[in-house]
């Protein structure tokens, strides 16, 4: 009989979440960990990695910092080297800068596609080789509602983070025979260092809330749910798959609410 209480269970796993020292990535490590996974915690900015670790101890958890810049294959590549066999991959980093498409200039458009589309694309292909080898494994890659949905100023952003999303979805179908699964998570508004300049606007901060069916926004906490369903045996026909956690924000139509 299958042992259902086992399905979220990561013990002996080993994971690598790729910016752990903030934000959503933080809270997956920490996350992951408590499910017994150990974890590589990696960032290219180490200064929030102690804290991260920190948080994995205190759930009872293993792991350890690592400093990492996924643009850089070589990087990439000695950093997997020094890590046991990988089960699990996180990869959360993206940057946005928000202005009109016809104002952006070519150095800041390279700048995004470098990161969002280039680095997530080198980290998968490497671990990926990796699990394919062992016929196992789960990677979890970060796209956004903007992968479907846009608004003014965030065309290049919300290019990168559709890339991901069919960069994924064709990883899925190549490694799917090999026994490694390829997922993307759409998270909603998050409350994080990279959204922080937005709260300090309060119109616009209160506009987007509006935009949810849960009228808020979330806690980095309340993606980890999805991350480790998707780390988990629990997801384990669960592959090329674009999973929302948004808070209604894709299934609500518009903010206005008609007289019914």
């Amino acid at each position: 009989m299958f042992d259902y209480r086992s399905m979220f269970d990561l013990q002996g796993k080993n994971a690598l979440v790729v910016g752990a020292g903030s934000g959503i990535g933080q809270a997956s490590a920490v996350g992951l960990a408590a499910f017994g996974a150990y974890v590589y915690c990696a960032d290219v900015n180490p200064e929030g990695l102690d804290e991260t670790v920190r948080l994995v101890q205190a759930q009872g958890g293993q792991g350890q910092a690592l400093s990492l810049d996924m643009r850089d294959a070589a990087m990439i590549g000695r950093v997997l080297e020094g890590c046991q066999p990988l089960d699990i991959l996180v990869s959360t980093p993206s940057i946005n800068i928000r202005k009109p498409l016809l104002d952006l200039n070519e150095t800041e458009f390279e700048r995004i596609i470098d990161l969002n589309l280039k680095g997530t694309f080198l980290l998968m292909q490497a671990v990926g080789r990796g699990m394919a080898e062992r016929g196992r494994g789960s990677i979890i890659l970060f796209a956004s509602i903007r992968a479907i949905v846009v608004e003014p100023g965030q065309g290049v952003y919300a290019a990168t983070k559709a890339g991901i999303t069919q960069m994924a979805r064709a990883l899925a179908a190549e490694l799917g025979p090999k026994g490694v699964r390829v997922n993307t998570i759409a998270p909603g508004v998050v409350e994080t260092p990279l959204t922080a300049p937005i709260k300090n606007k309060p119109e616009w901060y209160q506009a987007y809330a509006d935009k949810s069916a849960l009228k808020r926004w979330a806690q980095p906490h309340e993606i980890v749910g999805m991350v480790v369903y998707l780390a988990s045996e629990a997801s384990s026909y669960v592959t090329g798959s674009l999973m929302f956690v948004d808070g209604g924000w894709t299934a609500v139509d518009g903010r206005f609410t008609p007289p019914l």
